[in-house]
């Protein structure tokens, strides 16, 4: 009885501090937009730096990409499919852009640069997927 009480109140808790209402409305996407996801698989022997990725990597990624980027967004892999199970990706960035011709022309324009500050994070092969965001839930 008192572990159910328990589990009860640790639910409600958890419901009213999480912090989705709070996500500014300029960093939601719009149906429309393309949203280039770059995966970096968690491999034996494979390293990555968060930090220099956070702070340098990504800031001057989204610098290039100019005001066709609406924001951008980093994930750190946590688990696979349960806690127990290796993590599938180290990280994973997204870019969410108005324009694709846009976005193929910054990545062109500064392909050196970008190729060039892949080794000083990560030792990984990234994987892109560019993709169309077709539906959002209300």
């Amino acid at each position: 009885m008192r572990l159910t009480y328990l589990l009860l109140l640790l639910t409600f808790s958890t419901l009213f501090s999480c912090k989705t209402s709070q996500v500014p409305l300029q960093a939601l996407p719009e149906k429309g937009m393309i949203k280039v996801a770059i995966l970096y698989p968690n491999e034996e022997g494979k390293t990555f730096d968060m930090d220099y990725y956070e702070k340098t990597h990504m800031p001057m990624m989204a610098n290039f990409l100019g005001k066709n980027l609406k924001f951008y967004e980093i994930d750190k892999g946590l688990a696979g499919r349960t806690a127990n199970d290796k993590i599938p990706f180290i990280a994973i960035g997204y870019f969410y852009c108005y324009n694709m011709s846009e976005y193929n022309e910054a990545i062109a324009k500064n392909r050196t640069a970008i190729v060039n500050d892949i080794p000083k994070y990560t030792n990984i092969q990234p994987i892109v997927q560019i993709s169309e965001i077709r539906y959002l839930s209300k």
